[in-house]
């Protein structure tokens, strides 16, 4: 296997851009961690994850959403995984803080979820968890990778 590597701001963010989904960790009062897959966007070094109204739920108020109002750090990780070359692996964390933003951002991160997933195109989201990017760091097996 090639030598490890660190993956600098600008292949982290190409990759984190090109992931279908990622699994977003938020801090739970009583458990500690809690991890759920998400879909998302990024515009900038904003970053949204939806509440939609697309999958099935038995509520729109979410666990997340609550670990969020008492601590607004989170963490997304997007990974690429190839169980026969391990040569491929990768994998890429954003460090996330909640952050409210206006509605003209609002507007480009929905936009960009929908080009992104075609389940959302013709619906409206619960809600939209918003995100401030606040520091990205990744790692690849090597430098040949492709990214996801």
């Amino acid at each position: 296997m090639a030598g490890d590597m660190r993956l600098g701001p600008d292949v982290g963010t190409e990759r984190l851009m090109a992931a279908d989904h990622g699994v977003l960790a938020t801090v739970h009062p009583d458990r500690g961690v809690d991890v759920v897959p998400v879909c998302f966007a990024l515009h900038g070094n904003l970053l949204a994850v939806p509440i939609d109204v697309v999958k099935p739920k038995t509520t729109t108020d979410l666990q997340r959403r609550t670990n969020l109002e008492r601590d607004p750090r989170a963490t997304l990780l997007v990974e690429g995984w190839d169980a026969m070359d391990w040569s491929q692996l990768w994998w890429v964390r954003a460090e996330l803080r909640r952050t409210p933003v206006d509605d003209a951002a609002r507007d480009a991160l929905e936009e960009l979820l929908r080009d992104k997933y075609h389940q959302y195109r013709s619906t409206s989201f619960a809600d939209l968890l918003t995100f401030e990017v606040r520091g990205l760091d990744g790692w690849a097996a090597s430098a040949s990778g492709p990214p996801p």
